[in-house]
């Protein structure tokens, strides 16, 4: 018996790169520095088999699909194949993608966005096309960009996509005055944020987060296959080697200063050190988004408190923000954001909405900044 997604009829390119996204989401957390991309191989409207990019290092979701069509015996040769991202063209851990597609047969390719990749960028496309492969692009483009736009963002910018999280009550307060928290949202916004943490390759939070409340940082609420990696802003190396976001190793703390002694008990912990100082004697934030694109960091997931909140959104480094609101009055307590008040409304930050959906009782927003060099 077919999987319960080949069971349903492809009418049309819209319908096969639908379930192609289905698939690249199967890849959510696994894929990364790579993308999810998904592949689907349609024939005469009934599917075939259907792949997702698998860890880094092994099949691409072409590969994937077609090692599955293979296993059960199926004939591809003539069939479309929908994918997500152009096919790759060049070798990188793994053989060109567009390669597998030409040598399995395929009649027809369709794409749904091009790979912003400058190894790819077209090429893959125009590799099919070489070898007599009809092709299709732009067929439910924005969705795919959205299921990859970290991977967009450190191909286009060099830069991962930072979503900076927040969860407080109407009035805008994350904590009462004396810092408690636990919880203003209920039970399912928090798993939803923990959802949220898990697609991000890394989680960044800031020493005062660490001094006040010792988080662990980690996926917990929902079931992950990785643990995102952690990132803790301490430019005066101030954290203890027994807090409990170094528990593990792997963390990655970032200071702006200099200190063997302190660095040498924190990578007895398994810590990794960076020094990134700008020149007010703080981590330069923006230089610090440019090493985490260099080392293939494409979302990253901010959860501190309202001075580096400021900090981060001031130093033009936060695409989004993911505000959880619960149905609740603080009064004056502790706000998200610690910035300077602009002196006329116009001067104001400016956002869009992106998503507004209730979680439970509390509401989930996701808003953009405005930016003039940002396309989506």
């Amino acid at each position: 018996m077919l999987p319960e997604e080949f069971t349903d009829a492809i009418l049309s390119d819209e319908d096969g790169m639908a379930l192609a996204l289905a698939w690249a989401a199967k890849g959510m957390y696994t894929t990364s520095p790579n993308p999810r991309v998904g592949c689907v191989i349609v024939r005469d409207g009934q599917v075939l088999a259907g792949g997702f990019t698998q860890p880094a290092g092994l099949a691409h979701a072409e590969v994937h699909a077609l090692g599955a069509a293979q296993a059960a015996g199926i004939d591809v040769r003539g069939a479309t194949a929908y994918v997500t991202l152009e096919p790759c063209s060049h070798f990188g851990r793994t053989p060109p993608c567009a390669d597998a597609l030409i040598a399995a047969g395929v009649g027809r390719v369709v794409a749904a966005i091009a790979d912003p990749n400058p190894l790819v960028a077209g090429q893959g496309l125009a590799k099919l096309q070489a070898a007599g492969i009809a092709t299709r692009c732009d067929v439910l483009a924005d969705a795919a960009r959205e299921m990859n736009i970290g991977f967009f963002s450190r191909m286009e910018r060099g830069q991962p996509w930072v979503r900076m999280k927040s969860a407080a009550s109407l009035d805008g307060q994350t904590a009462l005055a004396d810092g408690r928290s636990q919880w203003i949202t209920d039970a399912l916004a928090r798993a939803d944020g923990h959802a949220w943490r898990a697609r991000a390759c890394a989680i960044l939070t800031g020493i005062g987060t660490v001094l006040e409340d010792d988080p662990q940082l980690t996926v917990r609420a929902v079931e992950t296959p990785r643990q995102p990696q952690r990132i803790v802003i301490d430019s005066r190396l101030q954290i203890a080697p027994q807090a409990k976001v170094l528990a593990g190793g792997g963390t990655l703390v970032v200071a702006a200063r200099s200190d063997p002694t302190r660095e040498a008990a924190l990578r007895a912990v398994g810590c990794e050190i960076l020094i990134l100082a700008n020149e007010h004697g703080k981590v330069d934030l923006p230089a610090l988004l440019l090493e985490l694109g260099r080392r293939g960091i494409n979302e990253l997931h901010v959860e501190a408190g309202a001075k580096l909140n400021g900090s981060l959104i001031r130093e033009g480094c936060v695409d989004e923000l993911l505000l959880y609101l619960a149905p609740s009055l603080l009064g004056q307590a502790r706000g998200m954001f610690e910035l300077t008040p602009p002196d006329q409304l116009s001067d104001a930050t400016q956002l869009e909405f992106h998503r507004v959906e209730q979680i439970g009782r509390d509401m989930r927003i996701l808003a953009r900044f405005r930016r003039a060099d940002r396309s989506d």
